[in-house]
């Protein structure tokens, strides 16, 4: 399609045969994937477009470059190649390709022998649960994943440690109590050294093991081949063991083990999910804006923010199963536009905030500040046309009907306020076309990278985070080590003692132990840090 000048210029058009034209000449749709977006209420005018445009160009070059393997991490000198795990004919290395093809077929097979009850503990008992242990990326894919396919009565219950909480930890141990010899633990981490699933892991075996199960024959590891978390399954015979690639990121894991098996386990059709993402892939190759999803959207997205962000992406899937949507985005997209250097090293400061929460919720939250206050957002729609038939109408009232109602009066409302957004149809939310969603979202986030001209790939930012966090551990380390002797100090003999400049960590640190049985002590007032003097005996 090709859109006049005069169209993209009527985005507060109060002519109703205006604004129809627009959303027209605005509106993409693919009938095999059954998928609609409009941008017709994204404020894209011909000036912004007629810029964008030769970038785009760029951005279509560079995308095509990534998939042919071109080295797209600098930082780790890594390949980017989440695109081959749908199509495995896309690998520059052949036997990538055939690896992928026989890792698909081997997670498939255990998946089937999993749910079957054909595989089973050292008891021989079959399995009734899944403890899923992964954090980012290998906890939100899969998270995702089961909340949205998983039909009631069909594959195993998961739970998940996608946190260090300790509480969290209680709790789902707890809820699996007298099950725990039967459930199947899955622990995920790329590197095999990411201290939130290891300590999962040590937590989890523990309690396998003081129930009386057999942790090697419950255990499955999902890490990349030769890693030190491999090198440990391996050595003690686990159950299972499926590579992460080196080459797939955290953040666009899910066509993987990451997603595939967590599907398989709960009965969904993965096949339809590859599938999916593999024909939105296709979609989002074409080399013009008009006809290309993802380039539209991230033409949308410049727009709105002005090139630099300057306006959140408030994401509203309109469908419970959806509901996790906006939190698998907030990675995908902040942790991969969220960048201070561009890629000349100029200071740039780039990033897409991303919220959101499902409708109608929304109705009664926060939309009163969407459409009155403050205008530093665009809203992205999520609608679902396919009811489940099994909710009947009563009295005429048809729940899904009002469902609908609630979204369309919300975007009129946010449009009578000069507010902007876009939606996504999808005919049915199935495993295709949830890969086809989660496919249009990576290409989006990857072509946007390219308009602003950061790198999507990488993530400074988190690797200085774990770095600030290993330093706190090996601070107090040396904290506990010191207050060994059992004399009393101040906040400030501890800091000349430690060579610290401040002692604001010290205090962090020992306000923790001293809430908890650890053996510390504070005598002083809490509200005066200075008074206090901590000792441990």
């Amino acid at each position: 399609m090709a859109v006049a000048d005069d169209v993209l210029a009527s985005f507060n058009a109060a002519d109703p045969a205006t604004q129809w034209r627009r959303f027209e000449q605005l509106l993409w749709f693919d009938e095999g994937l059954g998928i609609w977006l409009d941008v017709s209420r994204m404020d894209m005018g011909p000036a912004q477009l007629q810029e964008l445009r030769p970038r785009l160009t760029r951005a279509f070059e560079a995308m095509a470059a990534l998939e042919a393997g071109a080295i797209a991490n600098p930082d780790e000198q890594r390949q980017v190649g989440h695109y081959w795990l749908r199509n495995p004919e896309l690998a520059p290395d052949p036997q990538a390709g055939l690896h992928i093809q026989q890792e698909i077929q081997r997670i498939e097979q255990f998946g089937a022998a999993i749910c079957a009850g054909s595989l089973t503990n050292a008891a021989a008992v079959p399995f009734t649960d899944v403890l899923w242990i992964g954090i980012g990326g290998s906890g939100l894919g899969p998270l995702l994943i089961t909340r949205a396919l998983q039909d009631p009565g069909r594959g195993l219950p998961f739970h998940f440690f996608d946190n260090v909480d300790p509480d969290g930890f209680s709790r789902t141990l707890a809820g699996l109590a007298g099950r725990l010899t039967t459930t199947l633990v899955v622990v995920v981490s790329k590197s095999g050294g990411t201290p939130e699933p290891y300590l999962g892991m040590r937590q989890a075996r523990q309690a396998v093991e003081a129930e009386g199960g057999s942790w090697s024959a419950q255990a499955v590891a999902v890490t990349m081949l030769g890693s030190k978390l491999d090198a440990t399954a391996a050595a003690e015979g686990w159950l299972a063991r499926f590579d992460m690639f080196d080459w797939v990121g955290g953040r666009s894991s899910v066509t993987s083990a990451v997603g595939l098996l967590p599907g398989v386990l709960v009965g969904a059709d993965m096949g339809g999910f590859l599938a999916g993402a593999a024909a939105m892939d296709v979609c989002t190759r074409a080399p013009s804006l008009e006809s290309n999803p993802a380039a539209l959207l991230a033409a949308a997205w410049y727009a709105a923010g002005e090139g630099s962000g300057r306006r959140d992406m408030v994401v509203l899937p309109y469908r419970d199963r959806l509901e996790l949507f906006s939190r698998y985005l907030q990675q995908l997209v902040m942790e991969s536009l969220g960048k201070k250097l561009d890629r000349a090293g100029q200071v740039v400061h780039q990033g897409l905030a991303v919220y959101g929460n499902k409708g109608s919720t929304d109705q009664h939250a926060y939309v009163q500040q969407l459409r009155d206050g403050v205008d530093n957002f665009f809203a992205s729609f999520i609608e679902v046309l396919e009811d489940p038939a099994e909710i009947a109408p009563i009295d005429g009232e048809v729940p899904a009907d009002f469902l609908s109602g609630f979204l369309q009066g919300t975007r009129s409302a946010l449009m009578e306020g000069g507010r902007q957004s876009l939606s996504i149809t999808l005919r049915r939310l199935d495993a295709t076309s949830l890969g086809a969603l989660i496919a249009l979202f990576e290409r989006a986030v990857g072509l946007y990278a390219e308009l602003v001209n950061v790198n999507a790939y990488d993530q400074p930012g988190v690797e200085a985070g774990k770095k600030a966090a290993a330093g706190i551990l090996e601070l107090q380390a040396k904290l506990e080590l010191l207050l060994a002797d059992g004399v009393a100090r101040s906040l400030e003999e501890l800091r000349q003692s430690l060579a610290l400049d401040s002692p604001e960590p010290l205090f962090w640190i020992l306000r923790h132990l001293c809430a908890n049985a650890r053996g510390y002590q504070a005598n002083g007032q809490w509200g005066q840090p200075s008074s206090l003097l901590f000792s441990r005996g």
